[in-house]
């Protein structure tokens, strides 16, 4: 690629694909190779982290979006000279409670014949109450859903409950690190993103007005800005 040219991976979360970073990743095209890996092909962290780290270039930029974040987060650990920078999107450093692996455990059961009706039940808590009747941001959080399948949200329950606890590993991140949260993210509030930013060594935070969970599919212009900020672009 270009000398000017970064290569940058996409991390999306549960049930997405690469749709939820598509708005983002046209507005970096100038700047970034964007490629979006898939994140529903194992049931723990560790090995989905594995995955990304085989197929990715030697040095790249990395970004992640609630489930890409914990899964960034592993990666970052087990690879820190290969993460030129690092995005933290309406994501947590901290583990799973035994209330959300309760919850978990109750859609995994859920999903191999509701899994529509799950993902309707969580809508209103990933994008911003302007959103949930919205088609453009609400229709693309259903298809990806559906298109990703019961049998990956599963594994990518199981892959969330089996996740680290990040936060004594926050004080090793060396690279340049920007945390992004909706201010609205009632799932992970801000809160969690302050504990992160704080944690980690240089680390702005940037909170996005007007925006739920999906911060890149809701306010990917706002999410691509503070992407090309930390990229130097």
């Amino acid at each position: 690629m270009p000398a000017h040219v970064i290569g940058l991976l996409l991390l999306p979360g549960l049930t997405n694909d690469a749709r939820v970073w598509q708005g983002v990743a046209d507005r970096l095209a100038d700047v970034a190779s964007v490629r979006v890996p898939d994140l529903t092909t194992r049931d723990t962290m560790a090995g989905l982290a594995d995955d990304v780290l085989a197929k990715a270039p030697p040095r790249f930029a990395l970004a992640g979006l609630s489930m890409g974040g914990y899964c960034a987060l592993e990666i970052v650990a087990r690879a820190p000279e290969r993460v030129a920078a690092l995005a933290l999107v309406d994501t947590s450093a901290r583990p799973d409670t035994d209330e959300g692996r309760a919850n978990r455990e109750n859609q995994i059961a859920r999903a191999s014949t509701e899994l529509a009706t799950i993902v309707e039940e969580l809508l209103p808590r990933w994008v911003h109450p302007s959103r949930v009747e919205d088609h453009a941001v609400a229709d693309i959080v259903r298809a990806m859903a559906r298109d990703s399948g019961a049998d990956a949200f599963v594994r990518q329950q199981r892959a969330i409950m089996s996740r680290a606890d990040s936060r004594p590993r926050l004080a090793a991140i060396r690279c340049p690190t920007v945390v992004v949260c909706g201010r609205q993210d009632t799932l992970l509030p801000l809160e969690v993103h302050e504990e992160m930013a704080r944690g980690i060594p240089g680390a702005t935070l940037r909170v996005i007005e007007n925006c739920g969970h999906l911060a890149p599919l809701e306010r990917p212009a706002e999410v691509a800005t503070a992407l090309r900020d930390l990229l130097g672009k």
